[in-house]
Formats: structure tokens, C-alpha cells, sequence
């Protein structure tokens, strides 16, 4: 009788475990913490290699001549002087790292993350407000000198300074920069603040996109942050070719059918099924959108100063072309990225971020045959925060465990295991 009981118990107790199994997903913390670090690194190699050719080609040269964009030849080669006439990053085209008795700066890809996940980290709501992004924003961000702000980031920064407090800083009648590229580079993150969730991390990425993007810009902008929660769902994929793939089809589906982002994502998609060398689907993209302005696409004549070369939609294509081409490889993604054109850095630096938060830092730094810095200098481009302005990715990630701790039990309707150390997240329609 008592052996009857007894099994009568382990079976209750295995129907119960398979039940939660069922209804919910486990993420181990201690691997997201590897992973966060990864995230830091793999973002601050791609930027940094980005850097070298950031606005050397932007296509309809501002000479009328065309073109000459960069092919995979070019790797390895000569960098070519940008947009002004600048060329200070490296004298060839090739990875740059931080050595690990160096310091990686911060940078516009980087930064304005950093004071999110800060803001965040210290905010007793997750909720951030517009009073909230503002107070940050002025406190972290120099006025007068170099600051690293660019067009929509710039301008939003402007009107918070007189007063104006997001998303008003965003509002096409106040700001004409409403969708350039600043919001794609700046909020990303939050998407690794809701694992497996992207509804929640939209929602908690709600007013940082609009503080400096609306329409195209604010969807593109989703598309980033709905890839970066979709990496840490356990899928059945048995690569990160076919997961990333998975990952950014899911994503287009918030992209409205009607809109010039959505068409882009479909045209660079259309090609690389049909196998087209990635130079000619960039090429192709440039014709269309910049030169024929396809689609509704008009930055490239409405931004007179560069052909819309910091515009969302066009950085958005280029950003593509190297996801799907780069086939989850982050070194192949980052060359591609770096080798595209217009705002390289800032599609090199989102995918470089992602691929190294779906590696790990240790896979990241195996796959470069490096051991690379971890320490951190945010001081290279903001102000107003403790040491100096020195951190390091290992910090910068346990402030990131510790807000993805709140998001689960607070917006995700889960808990900690502390015992196993993992999160139980109930599964919905969005995981």
C-alpha cells in the first residue's frame, strides 16, 4: 500500500513537472550573463570595424558621378577617405579589437544604451517616463562640445533643452529628423531586458524609439528590438543561419505591408533566395530607393546634405543585405556590414551585438582567436557617471541580469529559481 502511495506521488509530481514544462520556458541565468557580455563585446567589435568605412560610400555621390561602393575585394584593402574627406579609424579595412590591457570607447552605437540600461538598473519603475529619458539625457550628454549626437538624436536633445519632454521630441512638427537612423542604434537592448517576449520589449521600448523616431524609423527600430528578445528562445534551428533567418521573417511581420521598411526587407529577402551576390542586391537597393525612390522613399533628395545617407530606411536595407548574407557568421556579417555603405557602424554594431549575445562572450572572443578587453571608458562620449567613466562588460551585464530579474516578475508573470539559478517564464503567445 505504502509503495502504491509512493509512486502514486512520483507520477503527481512528474505530471506536475511536465505540466510547467508545457506552459513555461526556463533561461538559465548564469549563461545569460555570459551572454550579455557577449552582447557588449560582439557589439563593440562591429562597431569599432564599422567605424573604418562609416560614410565612405552613400551612393549618387555628392559629385554626380554615381556610386563605387565597396565589394568583398575590399576587405583587407585601402580605407578610402569618408564623406569628409576624414580617414582616422585605420589605414586598411579589417577588424579592429581592443587588446585585453586596453579599453574599448564607447560609442553612439553604445552610449545611449548605456544610460538606458543605467536609467533603468536605478529606476524604481520599468516603466521609463518622458520627464525620466529626459533627465538622462541632460545629464549624461555634453551641450556644448563633441557629443556624438547625429541628426534625430541631436535635434531631440535640442528641444529637451528647451523644455520639451519625449515622445514631443520626436513629433514631425518639432522635428524634421524624425526618421533618420538614431533610434535603430540606441534601443536594441531592450530587447534582451524581455527574453522571449517582444511584446513586453516594445513596451518597454516604447518612449526611448520615440524620442527620436516615428513611422519607418520607430518600426525598424521594433524590428531590432523583436530580434534581440526572439534570440533567447530555445528553438528547434541547428544553426544560427537558420534561426537568425527565422528570427528576422518573424520580425517583418510588425513591419505594416504598405511601408517603404517592409518592401525594402522583402526586396533584399527576394534576392538573397535567388542567390544574387550580396554587392548586387546593395547595388540594386541603392538604385531603387536612392535613385528612383521607390516605394514613397524620398530622403535621398529631401536630406540635401548627404543623399539621406543617415536615413533609416536605406541603413535599414544595407542592415539586412549583411544579416542575410552574413548566414549568422558574425565575422562574414560584420565584413558585409562594414563593406555596405552609408552608416556602416550602426548596422555592424546591431548585428554584431546580436550574433555575440547568441554566441556568448567566450565563443565571441574563440571565434576571433582573441582574448579581447572587457573594461569599458562610456566617459569617451558621455559624462556624469562613477570611476571615471570606467567600467567593464562584466558589470555592465549584471546590471542587465538584474533588470531582465525585475522584467519577469513584474511584466513577464514569472520567478527565479533561485535553487537552479534560472528564470521560469510562463509561455503566451508571444514565446
Amino acid at each position: 500500500m505504502k509503495k502504491l502511495i509512493v509512486c502514486s506521488i512520483i507520477i503527481f509530481l512528474c505530471n506536475q513537472c511536465s505540466k510547467t514544462n508545457q506552459h513555461s520556458i526556463k533561461i538559465d541565468r548564469a549563461n545569460y550573463l555570459n551572454q550579455l557580455e557577449g552582447f557588449w563585446l560582439g557589439q563593440c567589435i562591429a562597431n569599432w570595424t564599422g567605424l573604418i568605412t562609416e560614410m565612405d560610400k552613400i551612393g549618387i555621390a555628392v559629385d554626380g558621378k554615381g556610386g563605387g561602393f565597396y565589394t568583398r575585394e575590399d576587405w583587407g584593402k585601402a580605407d578610402q577617405p569618408n564623406l569628409w574627406g576624414s580617414n582616422k579609424y585605420s589605414d586598411t579595412i579589417t577588424f579592429i579589437y581592443a587588446k585585453k590591457d586596453s579599453i574599448w570607447g564607447a560609442d553612439d552605437d553604445t552610449d545611449i544604451e548605456y544610460i538606458y540600461q543605467e536609467l533603468l538598473y536605478n529606476s524604481p519603475t520599468l516603466d521609463l517616463t518622458g520627464e525620466q529619458i529626459r533627465t538622462a539625457w541632460i545629464k549624461h550628454i555634453h551641450q556644448e562640445e563633441e557629443n556624438f549626437l547625429w541628426v534625430s538624436n541631436q535635434k531631440a536633445f535640442d528641444l529637451m533643452n528647451q523644455g520639451v519632454v519625449p515622445p514631443a521630441t520626436s513629433d514631425p512638427n518639432l522635428n524634421p529628423n524624425f526618421e533618420m537612423i538614431d533610434a535603430q542604434l540606441t534601443t536594441e537592448i531592450f530587447g534582451l531586458f524581455a527574453p522571449a517576449n517582444p511584446k513586453i520589449a516594445i513596451e518597454l521600448a516604447y518612449l526611448p524609439v520615440r524620442t527620436s523616431a516615428r513611422e519607418n524609423a520607430a518600426w525598424i527600430s521594433e524590428f531590432n528590438i523583436i530580434m534581440y528578445s526572439l534570440a533567447s528562445m530555445k528553438t528547434d534551428h541547428e544553426s544560427n543561419k537558420e534561426k537568425v533567418q527565422w528570427m528576422a521573417k518573424k520580425a517583418r511581420l510588425h513591419l505594416p505591408n504598405n511601408s517603404y521598411s517592409a518592401k525594402m526587407f522583402d526586396f533584399v529577402l527576394m534576392h538573397y533566395n535567388q542567390k544574387t551576390p550580396w554587392e548586387v542586391t546593395r547595388d540594386q537597393l541603392h538604385e531603387k530607393y536612392q535613385i528612383r525612390q521607390e516605394d514613397g522613399y524620398h530622403w535621398a533628395t529631401t536630406d540635401k546634405n548627404c543623399n539621406g545617407c543617415f536615413a533609416a530606411g536605406i541603413n535599414f536595407g544595407a542592415s539586412i543585405v549583411s544579416l542575410l548574407y552574413g548566414e549568422g557568421d558574425i565575422k562574414e556579417t560584420i565584413k558585409i556590414g562594414a563593406l555596405a555603405g552609408w552608416d556602416s557602424d550602426n548596422p555592424t554594431a546591431t548585428w554584431g551585438g546580436l550574433l555575440g549575445f547568441m554566441m556568448g562572450k567566450k565563443e565571441v572572443e574563440k571565434t576571433f582567436g582573441k582574448e579581447l578587453s572587457s573594461s569599458f571608458n562610456i566617459h569617451r562620449t558621455r559624462k556624469g557617471f562613477p570611476n571615471q567613466g570606467i567600467d567593464n562588460f562584466e558589470n555592465m551585464a549584471l546590471k542587465g541580469q538584474r533588470i531582465v530579474d525585475r522584467v519577469v516578475q513584474e511584466k513577464l508573470g514569472g520567478k527565479i529559481d533561485k535553487k537552479n539559478n534560472v528564470w521560469i517564464i510562463p509561455k503566451t503567445r508571444e514565446n
